[in-house]
């Protein structure tokens, strides 16, 4: 007993040095797949002596506006076009520092089967932020649904559609309230992880979905000041670990997809 006394105070000390000289970081995410992923980056973080604290955000505004003012030290919600966007309005001098999910956004209907059966006239809910609502708009371009102008990018407007043969009616709503919008029109465009959080299958529910291939894979993004420091390899490095992307592979099975 005398001689393993000591070896089990050395352990408690090495657990406890452990600990008290990791790195706490906070970062910013929205509830449901984002946050479930983080969730699973934790432990393998910690085994690298980073440990993550994880703050939920309910829209998609906050969470940079958070980081940029220093509140948190990283965020993973978004993609590279959204962040441009923000940075380009606001002068957030953000950056992003590694690829996570890419979540195909879907159109859905409480009221129609296939999209071809909603009426001329019928309401179409698209999100309000220019990114997430012009990918709804290049998606409807794609099926046919729509023409845009030409050169719009991947911001375009309502104001960019040149033709519109059935005469749908957009109405531009917060994307965390485009679920509640489903009983007021003929289809809303809701994105993965509100669609989830609603209890919609991303896979089998949409009525149209986007190609999962494209710009709109989310990622990891620190303030630019932060971005060389040794934490963020480790951050990106515990995310892209194996065991991370068979988690989100088996968790979401097809709804959000490992874009590293």
């Amino acid at each position: 007993m005398s001689f393993r006394l000591p070896l089990i105070l050395s352990t408690v000390l090495a657990v406890w040095s452990a600990a008290a000289s990791a790195e706490t970081i906070k970062i910013g995410v929205t509830p449901g797949p984002h946050a479930q992923i983080l969730e699973a980056v934790k432990p393998i973080a910690a085994r690298q002596g980073l440990d993550i604290q994880l703050i939920e955000f309910s829209d998609y505004v906050v969470p940079n506006a958070a980081l940029d003012a220093g509140e948190i030290q990283a965020n993973s919600f978004q993609n590279q076009p959204y962040l441009d966007n923000q940075k380009a309005d606001r002068g957030y001098k953000i950056e992003a520092v590694g690829l996570t999910v890419n979540f195909p956004i879907g159109v859905y209907s409480k009221k129609h089967k296939a999209f071809a059966d909603i009426p001329e006239g019928g309401k179409v809910s698209i999100p309000n932020d220019p990114t997430n609502g012009g990918r709804v708009l290049l998606l409807l371009r794609d099926k046919g649904v729509i023409k845009l102008k030409d050169g719009t990018g991947f911001k375009p407007t309502v104001l960019d559609i040149t033709e519109n043969p059935k005469k749908l009616k957009f109405i531009e709503v917060d994307a965390a309230q485009a679920p509640r919008a489903l009983d007021d029109v003929d289809a809303a465009a809701i994105n993965t992880n509100y669609a989830t959080q609603a209890g919609l299958d991303p896979v089998k529910d949409p009525i149209l979905r986007e190609d999962p291939k494209g710009p709109y894979v989310n990622l990891i993004a620190v303030r630019a000041a932060d971005k060389d420091k040794p934490w963020v390899k480790t951050l990106v490095d515990s995310y892209h670990a194996p065991e991370v992307k068979e988690f989100v592979l088996t968790k979401f099975k097809g709804a959000v997809l490992p874009s590293w």
